[in-house]
């Protein structure tokens, strides 16, 4: 008697070219939502692309080189603190912050992953967890340099200067200003992010994620991998920090609660982890969530909580596969109406 087995579909030759089509309208339609939303929604997209920076940085260091880091708040709030300290003190402009916002978060992560990369799992994480509680006294204590709880205000609005025109520059202080602002930047770092992935350095965190043991065999340096990426992780959350603080114009020791990092890692994990549209569709499904919710203040955290359990049950490696199977059908779809064409023709 014969066996008939089921095999898996290969992949439509089409594939590509749907998943880049989707993300182009996708892209698009971002791109023209100043047009048609007022400032609320605006406002939400925006809180959206900023917590996208440090989700990618957590996406990177728990996706692909298999660490769970509760740090990413902190190194959020760090580089919200020395933008803001950079701007009031310094007078820098907005991009020198932001690349030294970034920079000073990955520098402050190497003192703090060398001692800390070489637990392993939950010692690690307990151990990321004691760097959240360190940043919230220090914020608190340092008053000299943070203020304490009254924390920095008037941090000063972004400019950018205009090339070929000398000192002319263009003030951001409209929200749709913003909003164009910090799309570009966050629409650079997920390039930035899916280059780095699809480098051979990628392959290597992907290799210390499946088996450190294997991958350290086969001469790949595997701790100085795991460094290496806590630190870009940090500089992603430092980004993320610098335009939180530019656009909220205050910071707080409230930056450096538990809240941030456990958004940021609800954000991944329910967008899909190891995705690069993981760390995007979560951060953009959370903060609708959220907002949706403001419509009950009495109920908001229990159908949050409840939102959370349909989630993990229903969508446990996140909402990315999803979308990712529905690409794929549509792939297919194409390629059956055009070999039914064809035949016809």
């Amino acid at each position: 008697m014969a066996i008939t087995l089921d095999t898996p579909h290969a992949p439509s030759p089409r594939l590509p070219a749907v998943r880049w089509g989707a993300a182009g309208t996708a892209l698009v339609a971002l791109a023209l939502a100043p047009l048609v939303l007022d400032s609320y929604y605006l406002h939400a997209l925006i809180i959206a692309m900023i917590f996208l920076l440090p989700a990618h940085g957590l996406n990177l260091i728990l996706g692909y080189t298999g660490m769970l880091s509760l740090a990413q708040g902190v190194f959020f709030g760090l580089g919200a603190y020395a933008s803001a300290l950079l701007s009031m003190h310094f007078g820098t402009p907005f991009v020198v912050n932001l690349f030294a916002a970034a920079g000073i978060a990955a520098l402050i992560a190497l003192p703090l992953g060398i001692p800390a990369l070489r637990l392993r799992t939950t010692s690690f994480v307990m151990c990321t967890l004691g760097f959240v509680v360190i940043a919230q006294m220090v914020a608190k204590n340092w008053t000299d340099l943070t203020r304490g709880d009254m924390g920095l205000s008037g941090i000063a609005r972004p400019k950018l200067a205009i090339p070929g025109l000398g000192d002319a520059t263009i003030a951001i202080t409209q929200i749709p200003h913003y909003f164009y602002l910090i799309l570009a930047v966050a629409l650079l770092a997920t390039l930035a992010f899916v280059a780095l992935i699809r480098s051979p350095a990628g392959r290597c965190m992907v290799a210390i994620r499946d088996n450190e043991t294997l991958a350290e065999s086969l001469g790949i340096p595997t701790w100085s991998y795991k460094l290496i990426v806590f630190m870009l992780s940090a500089a992603f959350a430092g980004l993320g920090g610098s335009l939180y603080a530019h656009y909220e114009t205050v910071v707080s020791p409230l930056v450096f609660q538990m809240y941030y990092s456990n958004t940021i890692l609800i954000i991944v994990l329910g967008g899909g982890v190891g995705r690069v549209p993981g760390a995007i569709i979560g951060s953009f499904l959370f903060v609708a969530v959220t907002e949706a919710l403001r419509v009950t203040p009495e109920l908001r955290m229990i159908i949050y909580g409840f939102v959370l359990l349909v989630l993990v049950f229903m969508f446990p490696q996140g909402i990315a596969p999803l979308l990712e199977r529905a690409t794929e059908w549509l792939s297919r779809l194409g390629g059956k109406t055009d070999a039914n064409a064809e035949k016809q023709a």
